[in-house]
């Protein structure tokens, strides 16, 4: 039997503000108390892989565990190379409002940072070759 190391540094972090934003709006859920918070890495997007954000009500098997800032959060095993060293912020600015995930791993991203690309053979995948790069123009489907 191999013995495989996990990482021990915190593969995403989550700024306070988020965090804020994130409890402000599990209290407004009936069950709000006994959620977490599910961040993902999913196919699709402008630029060949998107980010998930949402309430789940448990983990599921083979999730990674993590209390951010006061706030439970689960990752998929997929998405965790993909997050590695990912920050989660929310922005209220003129141009920008909302959540958005500063991610080290993305090569390149969407015109409105929904959807991001990594380095072609980045954790086994290769990336889709040259998919709008760039931005995504008036045709993002986030």
């Amino acid at each position: 039997m191999e013995i495989q190391e996990r990482p021990t540094e915190t593969p995403l972090t989550i700024t306070p503000t988020a965090a804020a934003k994130i409890r402000e709006l599990m209290a407004e859920e009936s069950d709000g108390d006994t959620m977490v918070l599910r961040v993902a890495i999913q196919g699709g997007g402008c630029s060949g892989f998107q980010y998930g954000l949402g309430f789940d009500t448990e983990p599921a098997e083979g999730d990674l565990e993590l209390t951010l800032e006061g706030v439970n959060v689960v990752v998929d095993p997929f998405s965790i190379p993909y997050l590695q060293g990912a920050t989660v912020d929310y922005l209220t600015g003129l141009q920008e409002s909302g959540f958005k995930i500063d991610n080290p791993n993305a090569a390149s991203s969407c015109g409105c940072g929904h959807s991001f690309q990594v380095e072609e053979g980045a954790e086994g995948e290769a990336a889709a070759p040259d998919a709008n790069v760039g931005g995504c123009g008036s045709g993002c489907s986030h």
